[in-house]
C-alpha cells in the first residue's frame, strides 16, 4: 500500500510517498481504508528528530496520527460497526495514519459525523478532541468565564474558539494580523495580533489555553484570575526541559496551576466530538488539501505558519 515515509530525521524534504505491506487486522482490531489524514504539530517535531527519545532510531518511519475513512474489514464482530461504515479516529501514541490502510482497536475510533466529507472530518478531529479535553475536562470551563486562546487560527485554536463560545465563555483570541477577521468569524468576542499585543496588554482570564506556542508560560500564567486555570498542549521545543520544570513547579507552588496533557482519545470522546459537529456547534476549517505525494509540501506549509485550520492529506 502507499504511505508517507521518511528514512532519516530532518526537514520536510526527507518525506516521500513509499510503499509497505497492507496491514492485517489482528484479533480485536478494525482495518480502516483511510481517505484523509491531517498534519499536526507533533508530527513536525517527530520528523525533525525533536522527539527521538520517544520515536527511537529505527527507520523508515511513518507520519500522521488521525484518519477519516471507512471500515474495510473486521477481524471479529464489533458492536455498532459494519464493513463500509464511515469512521474517524486517532492512532494511540504512534504515527502512521498517512497511509492507505490502518489497523486500530475499536476504542480508538467512532462513526464519523454525518454531513462532513473525509477532508472536513479529519480537519476537525485532532483539534476537536484536544480542545474538548483541554477546556471541558482539564480546565472545566464554565459559562460566563473569560477564556484566552493563544494560536487561535490553527488546527486546535480554531476549534477551541468555537468550543469556548459553545460553552458560553467570553473568548479572547490571539492570532496573526491577517487572521484576525477569520478568528472573529469563528466566534471570538475579542481578537488581538500576537505580534503587537503581549501579556502586559491583556487579562485577567479564568482560563488560558496555549495551543501552539509553549513559551512565556509564566507571563501568561500571571494573567489568571484567582482560581484561574492554564492549559498548555505544546512545549517550546528549544526549551523543553525548562518548560516541563515550570509546569511541574506550578502544581506545587501557587494556586494557578498550569496543566499539560498528551492526548489519547477514546471512542467516547470521538463520539462526543461527532455530536458537537452534527449539532452545528463546531465547523471544520480546512486550509489546504494535499495529495499524499505532496506530504513534504504539507509539512513545509504548516511549519511556515499563518495556517487557517488544518492542512489535510487526501489519500485516494
Amino acid at each position: 500500500m502507499r504511505a508517507a515515509r521518511y528514512d532519516r530525521y530532518g526537514p520536510p524534504e526527507v518525506l516521500y510517498e513509499g510503499t509497505l505491506p497492507k496491514p492485517v487486522a489482528r484479533p480485536g482490531e478494525v482495518l480502516v481504508r483511510v481517505h484523509a489524514a491531517s498534519v499536526n504539530g507533533g508530527e513536525l517535531l517527530g520528523r525533525a528528530g525533536k522527539m527521538r527519545l520517544i520515536t527511537g532510531r529505527s527507520f523508515p518511519k511513518g507520519t500522521g496520527i488521525d484518519f477519516a475513512g471507512e471500515v474495510a474489514a473486521l477481524n471479529s464482530p464489533v458492536p455498532g460497526l459494519s464493513v463500509g461504515d464511515r469512521v474517524w479516529g486517532l492512532l494511540p501514541r504512534r504515527f502512521g495514519s498517512a497511509a492507505e490502510f490502518v489497523a486500530v482497536r475499536p476504542r480508538h475510533l467512532a462513526l464519523a459525523p454525518a454531513g462532513l466529507d473525509p477532508a472536513q472530518a479529519v480537519a476537525l478531529l485532532a483539534g476537536g478532541t484536544t480542545s474538548i479535553t483541554a477546556l471541558r475536562d482539564k480546565a472545566r470551563l464554565k459559562a460566563g468565564e473569560r477564556l484566552l486562546v493563544r494560536g487561535a487560527s490553527g488546527g486546535v485554536g480554531s476549534v477551541a474558539v468555537q468550543l469556548g463560545r459553545a460553552y458560553g465563555a467570553h473568548v479572547t483570541a490571539l492570532a496573526g494580523a491577517r487572521n484576525l477577521d477569520f478568528v472573529r468569524d469563528l466566534g471570538a468576542d475579542e481578537v488581538f495580533d500576537y505580534a503587537t499585543t503581549g501579556p502586559a496588554d491583556l487579562g485577567p482570564f479564568d482560563v488560558v489555553l496555549d495551543t501552539a506556542i509553549g513559551t512565556e508560560l509564566s507571563a501568561y500564567r500571571r494573567l489568571l484570575a484567582p482560581g484561574g486555570r492554564m492549559v498548555s498542549i505544546t512545549f517550546d521545543s528549544e526549551h523543553m526541559l525548562s518548560s516541563l520544570a515550570y509546569i511541574l513547579a506550578s502544581t506545587v507552588f501557587g494556586p494557578r496551576r498550569v496543566r499539560f496533557f498528551s492526548g489519547n482519545p477514546t471512542h467516547r470522546l470521538l463520539a462526543d466530538l461527532a455530536r458537537l459537529a452534527e449539532s452545528g456547534a463546531l465547523r471544520p476549517v480546512v486550509d489546504t488539501v494535499h495529495p499524499l505525494a505532496d506530504i513534504a509540501e504539507a509539512h513545509r506549509a504548516l511549519e511556515a505558519g499563518g495556517v487557517r485550520g488544518k492542512h489535510v492529506i487526501e489519500i485516494v
